[in-house]
C-alpha cells in the first residue's frame, strides 16, 4: 500500500486494530496507524484521548489487549521496551530519562556501553574513548556543541539535556522515534532548536512521531497529524491542507467523522 501523505511505499511501522482494556474501561478502541519513512507525524488529542497508552504499546511498555504491530512488514510482539529498542524503536520521554550524575557520553550509551576484551577474554572494561568518539559524532549530526562529553548531564541546561536525549534516540533508533512533549519545559529559543532537530532527524530517513499539546508547533514541524479522541483515531490530516484551528476543532469534537487526507 502506498502512502498518500508522503509518497512512500510500505510503512516502517504499522499498527492495526490496537485495543487496550482495563477491566470495563476501554483506553483504546481499535486504533490503526501507519508510520512511513521520512515523515514527522503529530499525535494529538485531549488528556485521556489515548495518546500515551498507544505510544506505550508501540514502545513495548504496555501489551495491547488485541491488535497487531508490524515493523517493515514483519509482525512483531514486544514483551518489554528492550524488545522495542531491539527493533529500532526509541522514545524520548518528557522527563528525558537521563542519569544526571553520569557524563554526556555515558547517557548516550546508557545500557549499551561498548566493551573491550582483555587478554584471553578473561576480563572486559568499558571502552570510554570509543564511547566519547561515537557520542561526539551523534551530537555533531545536529551541530550540537556541549564542550567536554565527560561533563555530567546534571550540569546541562534544559535544552542541552533535550539535545542529548534526542541524539541518543537517533543514535540507536533505526525504525521510529517517539517524542513525548519534547519542548514542554523549554524556553522559546530552546524550543525552536528542538524543532529544528526534529526536522533534521527526518532528513536522516528516520520517521518521528511527535506527541504534543502545542498545536502551532505540531502544525509547523509535522507532515501530517493523527487526532485521537476517546481512544480512537478520528482524523488523519495533512498539515499543508489544514490550519491549527482546524486541528483543534478535531480535538474538541467540533469536527467529527473519519477523515483521511
Amino acid at each position: 500500500m502506498s502512502n498518500p501523505m508522503t509518497g512512500g511505499t510500505e510503512p516502517v511501522l504499522r499498527a492495526a486494530g490496537i485495543t487496550k482494556q482495563y477491566g470495563p474501561v476501554a483506553a483504546l478502541r481499535g486504533v490503526d496507524i501507519d508510520v512511513y519513512p521520512n515523515e514527522v507525524i503529530g499525535l494529538v488529542g485531549d488528556n485521556g484521548a489515548g495518546k500515551s497508552t498507544l505510544v506505550n504499546i508501540l514502545s513495548g511498555a504496555l501489551a495491547p489487549t488485541s491488535g497487531t504491530i508490524a515493523i517493515a512488514g514483519k509482525e512483531v510482539s514486544f514483551a518489554s521496551p528492550a524488545d522495542a529498542r531491539a527493533a529500532g524503536i526509541e522514545t524520548v520521554y518528557q522527563d528525558l530519562a537521563l542519569a544526571l550524575n553520569l557524563s554526556i557520553a555515558s547517557n548516550i550509551f546508557l545500557g549499551r556501553e561498548p566493551a573491550r576484551q582483555g587478554p584471553l577474554r578473561l576480563l572486559s572494561w568499558i571502552d570510554k574513548k570509543a564511547m566519547e568518539r561515537e557520542a561526539a559524532a551523534a551530537l555533531d549530526r545536529f551541530g550540537v556543541q556541549l564542550g567536554s562529553l565527560r561533563k555530567r548531564a546534571g550540569q546541562l541546561s534544559g535544552g542541552q539535556r533535550q539535545a542529548v536525549a534526542i541524539a541518543r534516540a537517533v543514535a540507536w533508533g533505526s525504525s521510529v522515534i517517539f517524542m513525548d512533549e519534547p519542548t514542554a519545559a523549554l524556553g522559546v529559543e530552546q524550543q525552536q532548536h528542538v524543532l529544528d532537530m526534529i526536522r533534521d532527524v527526518k532528513t536522516h530517513g528516520i520517521p518521528v512521531v511527535l506527541i504534543s499539546h502545542n498545536i502551532d508547533q505540531v502544525h509547523a514541524v509535522c507532515d501530517r497529524v493523527v487526532v485521537m479522541r476517546h481512544g480512537t483515531a478520528v482524523a488523519n490530516l495533512r498539515t499543508e491542507e489544514v490550519d491549527p484551528q482546524t486541528i483543534v476543532m478535531w480535538i474538541t469534537g467540533a469536527l467529527t467523522g473519519q477523515h483521511a487526507a
